[in-house]
């Protein structure tokens, strides 16, 4: 795997995503690494949690710009085929957290941004630094991350969706810790040692029962949050081809307001 390295500590295995350079930005290389780390673990037995993690100071900034720049440069009928593959990608991989059998624990150091909050909301629990941050403002780039308005959705509610998904604004540890969102957060050396504490919490119960409340939590809304999130994706991919979305790419990648159409 390219940008994904896998550790075993005891029952507890750690997936850490490593693109630092780029804040752990997901192209469809890390996508596909990530992917294979979660059905490398599946079976295995010796295994009862997996903390989810990025090295560098942020979890993950989301979907990687670069990538929605150079498809935004093909030929219209290539480039909605990619868009779609691209989104649908990410959409599997947050299901495939979800039907995972074992207990995910996300550890977030810095941002967990729009496809990156994600991930935190497909895991099953959350650990968050004092530095630590959640956010979804793909719609200040003129893009919308269907997936995990999905997710945050189902998670939380359409009250705290409603107030990242419209507004982009910034979810900080201590907000999220007060209103219920997680945990006390904790100092950034200490995510991966309190999240490896709570898999092993988690390890403490037989496999079954472990699976089986994993399963109802998950599956409470039946195949409709599945159906969701491959909607959501759709949907994600289609606004990818306004002019909105493409002079918000650019913008962002320019690093000056964007001026929309």
């Amino acid at each position: 795997m390219q940008y994904v390295d896998v550790k075993i500590h005891q029952s507890v295995a750690t997936i850490l995503m490593e693109r630092t350079n780029v804040r752990n930005a997901l192209n469809p290389q890390i996508l596909e690494d990530l992917s294979t780390a979660f059905s490398d673990l599946h079976q295995e037995k010796n295994i009862s949690a997996v903390v989810l993690s990025g090295s560098g100071d942020h979890f993950c900034s989301g979907m990687d710009l670069q990538v929605f720049k150079a498809i935004g440069e093909m030929e219209t009928s290539e480039s909605l085929s990619q868009w779609h593959s691209l989104w649908r990608r990410l959409a599997e991989l947050y299901e495939q957290m979800l039907r995972f059998p074992k207990p995910i624990i996300a550890a977030v150091d810095g941002g967990a941004i729009d496809a990156g909050l994600g991930l935190v909301l497909a895991s099953d629990l959350m650990i968050l630094s004092d530095n630590a941050y959640l956010a979804s403002p793909a719609i200040l780039h003129g893009l919308m991350n269907g997936p995990t308005a999905a997710l945050l959705h189902f998670r939380y509610g359409s009250n705290l969706a409603s107030r990242l998904l419209l507004t982009g604004q910034h979810l900080d540890a201590s907000e999220a810790y007060r209103i219920g969102v997680c945990p006390k957060p904790v100092s950034p050396d200490q995510i991966w040692v309190t999240a490896s504490d709570l898999g092993k919490q988690c390890a403490r119960a037989p496999r079954e029962a472990q699976q089986a409340t994993k399963q109802l939590l998950n599956d409470g809304c039946g195949e409709f949050l599945f159906t969701q999130l491959a909607a959501a994706a759709a949907r994600s991919a289609a606004i990818c081809t306004t002019d909105s979305a493409k002079e918000g790419i650019l913008a962002f990648l320019e690093k000056r307001t964007a001026v929309w159409p």
